[in-house]
């Protein structure tokens, strides 16, 4: 492994040059077998989907020593293989992402800002993220009115059928599109795929001429939500939807939209842009 500093611009490169200075100091804490597993995972950090030889190729590893990481990583979780021999990150490494991103400070800034929200408007009102198909719900908070779906944080709700998942999938870049769309093909029956994709179709044409996205009983019978996306200035990406629900019974949804979408879009903004 190299040990040059100027490799360590990226996170395998870190922890190449970390592992290598390791060696040369004759460390006998580290343990060098766990190291290799988690730079087997580093390289993932630009990559959706890697095969063997580029694993080999970028972490310099032997092919054998490769083999034998990769095995562990799957029966634990933390690498699958997809339907082409490619490996991905697993559930176990998605769930760790996740938790770490449920302590984010964006998040740990976002929930006073949803309690006011919640309670000024009475609504209930998420911040949540996509995992592996699913929205993860980060931050919660509840309106007074009795809703008949309690979600917490750690919760998870389905992409397509919701207002929040529809608004991250219609946010989110083109490969992030395309990797939803595989997770939902893995998971999914044919039918039910089918029905996904299309809702997903017009959701994103939704927001593109409206700013926001919809769900008025799919998910639930008697919830109405709309959803915005989460601009992440420090990251510049989009890192989290947003949503803002109520007893349908209580509204039409054009006229719940017209009403709260804007004050949920400025929510949006203002937890994106840090800005207190």
């Amino acid at each position: 492994m190299t040990t040059s500093t100027s490799a360590a611009t990226s996170l395998l490169g870190r922890m190449d040059h970390l592992m290598g200075q390791s060696k040369e100091e004759n460390d006998r804490q580290f343990v060098t077998a766990l190291g290799r597993g988690l730079v087997i995972l580093a390289a993932f950090e630009h990559h959706e989907r890697l095969t063997h030889q580029q694993l080999c190729q970028m972490t310099k590893l032997p092919k054998a020593t490769i083999s034998r990481l990769i095995h562990t990583l799957t029966t634990l979780g933390f690498l699958r293989t997809n339907e082409h021999g490619q490996y991905q990150l697993g559930s176990s490494a998605v769930r760790l992402s996740a938790t770490a991103w449920g302590r984010h400070d964006m998040v740990a800034y976002a929930e006073p800002l949803l309690r006011q929200f919640a309670s000024e408007n009475e609504v209930s009102v998420n911040l949540a993220t996509e995992v592996e198909g699913e929205m993860r719900y980060h931050a919660c908070c509840r309106s007074p009115a009795r809703l008949s779906v309690n979600l917490q944080v750690g919760s998870a709700v389905p992409v397509a059928r919701t207002a929040i998942g529809r608004a991250f999938y219609a946010v989110s870049s083109q490969a992030r599109k395309a990797m939803i769309i595989s997770n939902l093909k893995e998971n999914l029956s044919d039918e039910d795929y089918i029905h996904a994709q299309s809702a997903l179709t017009q959701a994103a044409q939704h927001y593109e001429q409206y700013g926001y996205t919809v769900s008025d009983g799919e998910f639930s019978t008697d919830i109405l939500a709309v959803a915005v996306g989460v601009y992440d200035v420090a990251t510049g990406q989009y890192a989290y939807s947003l949503n803002a629900s109520v007893p349908s019974a209580n509204w039409e949804a054009d006229d719940y939209a017209a009403i709260i979408v804007p004050k949920l879009q400025a929510l949006a903004e203002r937890i994106g842009g840090g800005d207190a």
